[in-house]
């Protein structure tokens, strides 16, 4: 027992004994555990699901961008706004004769076309959930289609059923009251591409809460 007890320890052992013993245990981070590649891909299996144009929502979006195009062109009128805009200026109007509104009423009918359409796009993005650049051009197309379908109905029943003519929220298409001009053609095109962006950019908009909420849920 002497022996073993003086008996010097040997260094290279003790180093391996202790190698042995280390065990490195791997860092598993948040990310890994429940974060980035986890929610890709639940996103994307729901979105290979769920995903595409969603043409109710995209109808309750144009129904929305409708209201709040006459909610803001009825405020505007309301406090008699003097940036020629009054009421016997508006949407339909300007497309046909755009001399009719001036330089500031034209930017503020752009804006409330854009801010219109902008939630339009929204609600169909947060109603669809997925693909909101698509929601938001699915309301601007039924906004083309019930133009057309109108239109149509104007021409062949007459102006008592043109009922887009009371609501002014959209651009009408006049088949049925005079040949358009060059400016009423360029100012129908800008008011087509103004409600145009804004319903895509709404219906991102509206797409992104609900990554918002994937990421709270599943990690970032």
């Amino acid at each position: 027992m002497s022996n073993a007890m003086n008996q010097p320890a040997d260094p290279d052992r003790g180093a391996d004994r202790t190698a042995e013993e280390t065990v490195v245990q791997p860092r598993h981070t948040d990310e890994d555990l429940h974060g980035g590649s986890i929610r890709r891909s639940v996103v994307a299996r729901e979105q290979e699901e769920f995903g595409g144009m969603k043409f109710g929502a995209c109808f309750f979006g144009w129904v929305t961008a409708t209201g709040t195009a006459v909610l803001l062109t009825a405020l505007l009128a309301a406090v008699g706004a003097g940036v020629g805009l009054s009421r016997q200026v508006e949407t339909a109007q300007a497309t046909q004769d755009p001399a009719t509104v001036g330089l500031i009423g034209g930017i503020v009918l752009l804006v409330i076309i854009l801010v219109s359409y902008f939630a339009g796009g929204y609600v169909a993005g947060r109603m669809a959930r997925f693909n909101g650049a698509k929601q938001g051009l699915g309301v601007w197309l039924w906004a083309v289609i019930i133009a057309v379908v109108v239109a149509v109905l104007g021409w062949v029943a007459g102006n008592q059923f043109d009922v887009l003519a009371n609501l002014n929220g959209f651009p009408r298409i006049p088949v049925n009251e005079g040949d358009l001009t060059t400016g009423g053609v360029i100012t129908a095109v800008l008011l087509a591409l103004v409600s145009l962006l804004g319903a895509v950019l709404g219906g991102l908009a509206g797409m992104r809460f609900h990554r918002k909420v994937d990421r709270a849920g599943l990690g970032r």
